[in-house]
């Protein structure tokens, strides 16, 4: 039987996934994406599924940290976007790191090369007709200024947006390792993650009075900044207080400077960019600082006196949708069923759940085009918790963008011991608890949606 192309707008981590997901069931794609002939503001490659950082994946311990359960849960599902990172991962101590080139080129060459894919290199500048049918949107928080208004106009303007910044990225062999060394904190890894560079008391205030006083991007007057936690910039997180750094991104602790034998006041700490490791990014150091003023800021740390920067950080408007007033279980819109939203628009944050959200909705859509029954994930996974959050959340209004965590997962509180007895149980041991009782649950639900085969599949071909 030949089925519809199933139109996918948008190729980045969510649009490949979905278009993924479909075609490993049989049902053609067409996948609509403006690269090269319009690039946003943070991408610069033709490559789908383009990563702004190396680390955006984060954690991979699936048994203590909800997205590298996450990470897990995709595997098992058949993901392409896990199957690209595992093939083009470098060392970052417990976090699964890539080469962003050898990454995005992964996912294009599987996509590009697949028989029912068909690509279009075009910008959608509105919402498409009825008559392309289903239709899933990925544009990722980056959409189009044309077509987000146009979305705005069919949601009846039911949007948030928030801001988010990316970090430098320096060139290796600029660092000054005579200050600087290799090390992990506690020594995680295999020692040469991340290279530090310390900081004294006097050389951590002098460097945040700088900071804090260096020019800064300006926003037009319409624009009112919202930040995502998650991503503060540096600047802005030392506006909180000139000690909030020494908590974040520039804490000293687990780390010992071998030139001193002392602990450092402050250390800031560069973690590898690529596999030829030539680059090294500064880890927490996202900034809306002007570009001449992060050269001269960012050369005040010890270490980078002499630093050469491969990309300078700057700062992007992201936009997204009210999802739960908006989006059923199935992520269709409720008053289009024909169209659904995928990825960081639906108010998902990070890369990882962008794709997992991507996920869901080819596997939606391909259940749609072979009228079946879509299985649902269970709300213990990570895919049900993140899911849930996106077109469940209670409180509308204060509906924000969210990283999968254990606070969005079922609770769980403790357990009854053989003598009847509740025991609470917490820390390292609960979180294990949640990560347990979701791969469990995750296996279930991979074998049931079609993913494990997917996954089993894929992985001979690459054998």
């Amino acid at each position: 039987m030949q089925h519809q192309s199933v139109h996918i707008i948008g190729a980045g981590l969510a649009g490949s996934e979905a278009a993924w997901q479909l075609v490993c069931r049989g049902i053609p794609v067409t996948l609509h994406e403006m690269k090269p002939r319009r690039f946003s503001p943070a991408h610069h490659h033709a490559d789908f599924a383009e990563l702004v950082c190396s680390n955006s994946l984060r954690s991979d311990d699936a048994l203590h940290n909800a997205v590298g359960l996450m990470h897990q849960e995709m595997r098992l599902a058949g993901s392409l976007i896990m199957a690209a990172a595992d093939a083009c991962k470098v060392p970052a101590g417990g976090a699964l790191a890539v080469d962003r080139n050898g990454f995005a080129a992964f996912v294009t060459r599987c996509l590009r090369n697949h028989p029912l894919v068909t690509v279009v290199e075009e910008e959608i500048t509105e919402l498409p007709p009825a008559e392309w049918g289903q239709t899933i949107a990925a544009t990722g928080p980056l959409t189009s200024q044309a077509l987000a208004e146009d979305i705005l106009k069919q949601v009846d303007h039911q949007s948030l947006s928030f801001y988010d910044a990316i970090a430098p990225v320096v060139y290796k062999e600029s660092i000054n390792m005579d200050v600087a060394w290799y090390q992990s904190r506690y020594d995680k890894g295999d020692g040469r993650d991340y290279i530090n560079c310390p900081l004294s008391k006097e050389q951590y205030y002098r460097f945040v009075e700088a900071l804090l006083t260096a020019e800064k991007t300006a926003f037009h007057d319409f624009e009112t900044p919202n930040y995502f936690d998650g991503c503060l910039p540096v600047e802005v997180m030392a506006e909180r207080g000139v000690d909030t750094l020494l908590y974040g991104p520039m804490k000293p602790v687990g780390l010992t400077d071998p030139h001193t034998g002392k602990h450092p006041y402050a250390v800031v700490q560069l973690r590898q960019d690529n596999f030829a490791d030539t680059l090294r990014n500064m880890v927490g150091f996202q900034t809306k600082l002007k570009y001449g003023a992060q050269q001269e800021v960012f050369r005040m740390i010890p270490g980078l006196e002499n630093a050469e920067f491969a990309r300078l950080g700057g700062i992007h408007k992201n936009t997204f949708i009210k999802s739960p007033l908006l989006l059923d279980r199935q992520l269709r819109l409720k008053m289009r069923p024909t169209l659904r939203f995928a990825g960081q628009i639906t108010g998902c944050e990070g890369y990882i759940e962008s794709a997992a959200v991507g996920l869901m909705a080819g596997y939606f859509a391909a259940c749609e085009a072979l009228g079946t029954d879509a299985e649902m994930p269970p709300r213990e996974t990570a895919f049900g918790a993140m899911l849930s959050h996106v077109t469940e959340c209670v409180n509308i209004e204060d509906f924000q963008p969210m990283n999968i965590n254990f606070g969005i997962f079922p609770e769980i509180r403790g357990e009854i011991t053989a003598n009847g007895k509740f025991r609470k149980i917490k820390g390292t041991e609960r979180k294990t608890a949640y990560c347990t009782r979701a791969l469990a649950a995750a296996e279930v639900w991979a074998e049931k949606s079609g993913g494990a085969k997917i996954a089993v599949d894929f992985t001979a071909r690459l054998a």
